[in-house]
Order: C-alpha cells, then sequence, then structure tokens
C-alpha cells in the first residue's frame, strides 16, 4: 500500500526528537510488510543496533502511537500489532489457524458499507473491517 512519506518524516514534522534509535525503528516500521508487535519490533531493531532495548521499543511505538503516526490493531491473538496509520485504506482477514493476517480491498465491501450507513441516515467517516476465518480445504481426496 503506498504511503506519502515516511514515518522518520511525519516523526519530524510533528516535531518529536528523534534518536538514532527511534530513526532504526522508525525505518524498520517503514519496511515492515506485515504486522509486527513490540517483540519482532524489538528483534529486527536490534538486529541493527544492539543497543536498542525492548523497554525502548515500547516507549517508541507508544511515543508514535499517541502521535497518529502509528495505529494499534489487536486481532484478538493478545498481541497489540502495528501498522503505519497513514497507509492506504484496506481491510483484513485473519487466519486463526495460523495468525496469518491477508490485508484486501473490496469495492463491492465498501460501496455496501456505504450504502448501509446511508440507509440509516450516516455518512461514513471510517471504518474498520476484520474478518477472521480458517482455510477451506480444497483437497477432497484427504477427506
Amino acid at each position: 500500500m503506498a504511503k506519502k512519506d515516511t514515518i522518520l518524516s511525519r516523526c519530524e514534522a510533528s516535531g518529536l526528537r528523534m534518536t538514532e534509535q527511534r530513526r532504526v525503528i522508525s525505518d524498520v516500521l517503514d519496511k515492515a510488510r506485515d504486522h509486527p508487535d513490540v517483540e519482532q519490533l524489538h528483534a529486527r531493531a536490534n538486529a541493527r543496533d544492539p543497543r536498542i532495548s525492548l523497554a525502548t521499543v515500547y516507549r517508541t511505538v507508544k511515543l508514535f502511537e499517541g502521535a497518529g503516526i502509528l495505529e494499534k490493531i489487536d486481532f484478538g491473538d493478545g498481541r497489540s500489532r502495528y501498522e503505519d496509520a497513514e497507509r492506504d485504506h484496506h481491510d483484513h482477514l485473519i487466519d486463526i489457524t495460523t495468525g496469518t493476517v491477508i490485508e484486501f480491498v473490496d469495492p463491492d465491501i465498501e460501496a455496501l458499507q456505504e450504502k448501509i450507513a446511508a440507509k440509516l441516515g450516516y455518512r461514513l467517516q471510517g471504518h474498520k473491517l476484520e474478518l477472521y476465518g480458517v482455510p477451506i480445504k480444497t483437497d477432497r481426496a484427504a477427506e
């Protein structure tokens, strides 16, 4: 999903003090193509700079979230995950057997949500859709 700019540039524009460790964490977040939790972020950032502690990652994501730069997501697995708040709109399908998160956009779903809101007398200002499922077995020979 395309972004207008980087997490680092938005942090700087927001006036956040960007230490070298915060810069590494912001770069790791920018490069993430998944929805990492704090432990995953720590492992990635720590691989680049071993001085980055887990506590630093916790403080940094809380700071970025408070500034509206990161969005915290809870997929019901007990782990808070993070993604760039400026990413293009998308919905999530979560495989509850593996924890895999699939991002998707469906114009029919978008139109239906608008239609439902209008029918109820509302104009949507935003929404979040999370679907939870298990894979459909397609191999009938295994049954």
